[in-house]
């Protein structure tokens, strides 16, 4: 089964380089067709630019970047509790009232 006007091949590709511009391995984030579900992958930088250039890939811009981390601080916090705040003290609970 195909969909009509959309096959894999066409999808566009999308990746996002998570180390330093000068480190020996490349490490980047990689989708197909969706930028939200990808996988990591580490690839030596000839292998890195072999790689991109075989999957015509595009690089996320700052937008794309920005909506998909707060996505996954939305999945990791929910959206009612402010991140910040239980990074800096994870295991701090509001006190209890007691009845007398």
């Amino acid at each position: 089964m195909s969909q009509p006007g959309s096959t894999f091949d066409q999808m566009p590709r999308y990746i996002r380089v998570r180390s330093e511009p000068d480190a020996t391995f490349v490490e980047f984030d990689f989708a197909i067709g969706y930028p939200d579900l990808f996988v990591e992958l580490v690839l030596p930088r000839q292998a890195f630019q072999q790689f991109c250039e075989n999957n015509r890939v595009q690089h996320m811009d700052a937008q794309m970047s920005e909506a998909l981390d707060a996505d996954a601080q939305k999945w990791r916090y929910g959206e009612t509790r402010d991140a910040d705040q239980v990074a800096d003290h994870p295991t701090q609970q509001k006190p209890q009232e007691s009845t007398p």
